[in-house]
């Protein structure tokens, strides 16, 4: 296997074993490569995991046990490009379990508090569509949603009368 030159790394307070289980039970293609574990040299005790080099559906990560120091947020997310609606609402629903909870416009943060984008690929060819006003109405719908549905994208995209709830972006 020849190494990816740069990859993600994932920091966590002490559940980065867990984690990249249950990461790696979500996509096809994934495995575990090598765990490392602190010495007696710390900081966390000896024999604790401190770095997994685990690969997600053909891409390599590394997960770090750390500490509670740093935390995600949304100002980086891993995005799922899904095929379509079955597959948005299997990764949707598979990275939600266990506390997840839904943010918006496709975004996920799941139980370890790191944060996706389940994204259907017909979202970003309706989005470059060369009409200025068919654009805007798929824009328009997105900005509403929590999970992307497909089909009222296309309808907002399709139909000139489409009009989209008033009850505002989230």
């Amino acid at each position: 296997m020849s190494k990816q030159r740069i990859a993600p790394t994932l920091w966590f307070d002490g559940n980065a074993d867990e984690a990249v289980r249950f990461y790696t039970s979500v996509f096809k293609n994934s495995k575990i490569h090598n765990v490392t574990t602190y010495t007696a040299a710390g900081p966390l005790p000896e024999g604790t995991t401190m770095l997994i080099d685990f690969e997600l559906d053909g891409r390599e990560f590394l997960a770090l046990n750390a500490g509670p120091e740093f935390k995600f947020t949304e100002a980086i997310s891993l995005t799922v490009n899904c095929d379509g609606q079955k597959e948005v609402d299997e990764f949707w629903n598979k990275l939600l379990a266990g506390g997840g909870k839904e943010v918006e416009c496709g975004w996920l943060k799941d139980r370890f508090g790191l944060f996706w984008q389940i994204i259907p690929v017909q979202l970003t060819k309706l989005l470059q569509d060369k009409d200025p006003r068919k654009r805007a109405r798929v824009m328009e719908a997105m900005l509403k949603m929590k999970k992307i549905d497909v089909a009222q994208l296309e309808r907002a995209h399709d139909e000139e009368s489409y009009a989209t709830s008033s009850s505002g972006r989230f």
